[in-house]
């Protein structure tokens, strides 16, 4: 019974063995953002500008997360949150940086760990940034 099972097991691997049937397919024209061809060399885009320190960004909505007037490229792991060394309630005043909203906070006053990733909800604003799409989005 085993050698009849593992000459079927053979016989299917073989089927699989690469040989496909003759299918030829339409190729598929992709349009990205860019709507540039791959070979298409331009130029680097212009290093991203922020807002003046301690100048925060009018929010377009109701309950949108505020936007970073700063590069974020700081570590942040669940063990350690680099934005916590400016943002946190015992730090922000003094570094005259926005204090993390109370509702990110544990009773301690610690950052609960479903808050850990800032950049999840929480992206930097360049003001230079070319836009990738047109937007009309108003909060009226």
């Amino acid at each position: 019974m085993k050698k009849v099972l593992t000459l079927v097991a053979l016989m299917a691997l073989g089927a699989c063995s690469g040989q496909q049937a003759n299918n030829t397919a339409e190729p598929v024209n992709v349009s990205s953002l860019g709507k540039s061809e791959i070979t298409e060399v331009r130029a680097a885009d212009a290093m991203p500008t922020y807002p003046k320190r301690g100048a925060s960004i009018e929010r377009g909505f109701v309950h949108q997360p505020p936007l970073i007037p700063h590069k974020a490229d700081y570590s942040v792991t669940i063990k350690k949150n680099g934005c916590m060394t400016c943002h946190s309630p015992a730090k922000a005043k003094r570094m005259k940086a926005t204090e993390i909203h109370a509702s990110h906070l544990l009773a301690d006053s610690k950052l609960d760990n479903k808050f850990f990733n800032c950049t999840q909800c929480h992206v930097p604003q360049a003001e230079n940034k070319q836009k990738l799409v047109e937007n009309n989005f108003s909060n009226q």
